[in-house]
């Protein structure tokens, strides 16, 4: 009896297992392949949703378009990237959700009632998106552009609805949601400028400072290099202030975005060597002592040891 029993349920054992094994390849034949086919689809869309950005406006940049319009084409680019995916995603998870058999219309509905409590729950990302799209409608900010934000500045790697993502000059990337975005400080739209306060010694003829630089200036427009990068001649605004010991003349130059501090840095070397041919003299800080007088005009005496450092105290005298 205890063979005939072990018998069955092994038999009932295997036809169990033989029906699951059924049932999946049933399942493979009629939603598997569908669920495969959706998943390599969904990949195929993403990646040709890619392409249909990159080549839209890969055609504008083709037609000779400013630094400023491939700026913004750029920043498009991948914002339309970025919801493309996002939207194909959603939608392939719940054809995948409907495919193995979840009713998607419940899950519809409370992820409207859900969507709604983490609305008030998620009051910070709904700014961010919404900062973000007032961004870039307004063409406030650019992939390319160097800008300060906070406090914090560098060159926009990307701009999407939930964040701007900038690099400093040391290399330190900084991630600023949009909702804190509040003072936008633009340092290359459309074209880029650069002060000069050149500070010279009183015994300087302010003129001439002011037609050395203006031949500099002269100089570096002509140059094949330079020369591409500089939009307008050296505007120089004149005598700007009377410091401690330097006359500062002030001027300013006007670039191509993100031209403008190479330029200076070259206009600076190129006016020192300048000014050391002319004997044009570049002041340091220095101390005049006046004693003063009294109403009479007589000044109190004005005792002043000299000596060498080293030579001991009878050198002194």
């Amino acid at each position: 009896m205890d063979t005939t029993a072990a018998a069955a349920d092994t038999a009932q054992a295997i036809q169990q297992s033989g029906s699951f094994w059924q049932q999946v390849q049933t399942w493979f034949i009629e939603s598997g392949i569908e669920v495969l086919l959706i998943i390599i689809l969904t990949f195929v869309a993403v990646k040709l949703a890619g392409m249909i950005a990159d080549r839209t406006f890969g055609a504008m940049k083709k037609r000779k378009m400013t630094d400023e319009a491939q700026k913004r084409a750029d920043t498009l680019a991948s914002v339309i990237r970025y919801v493309l995916t996002i939207t194909i995603f959603i939608i392939a998870f719940m054809m995948l959700l409907e495919e193995i058999g979840v009713d998607i219309g419940p899950i519809l509905a409370a992820a409207g009632v859900l969507g709604i409590a983490v609305g008030f729950g998620a009051q910070g990302l709904v700014k961010d998106v919404i900062s973000g799209f007032f961004i870039l409608l307004e063409d406030q900010i650019r992939v390319g552009d160097v800008v300060n934000i906070g406090g914090k500045g560098g060159l926009v790697e990307k701009v999407n609805l939930r964040m701007v993502i900038l690099r400093d000059l040391h290399g330190n990337v900084h991630y600023i949601p949009n909702g804190e975005v509040g003072i936008v400080t633009n340092m290359t739209k459309d074209f880029s400028r650069y002060v000069f306060d050149i500070g010279v010694a009183y015994r300087e003829d302010p003129d001439q400072v002011m037609e050395v630089m203006k031949e500099v200036d002269e100089e570096m427009r002509n140059d094949p290099y330079y020369g591409e990068n500089i939009i307008e001649p050296l505007e120089v605004l004149g005598v700007e202030a009377f410091g401690d010991s330097a006359v500062v003349v002030r001027a300013r130059t006007t670039t191509k975005p993100i031209k403008q501090w190479e330029t200076a840095r070259e206009f600076r070397r190129r006016l020192k060597k300048r000014f050391d041919d002319l004997d044009i003299e570049i002041p340091f800080p220095h101390v005049t002592l006046y004693m003063g007088q009294d109403k009479e005009g007589n000044s109190p005496p004005m005792n002043v040891d000299l000596y060498k450092p080293g030579d001991g105290d009878s050198a002194r005298g």
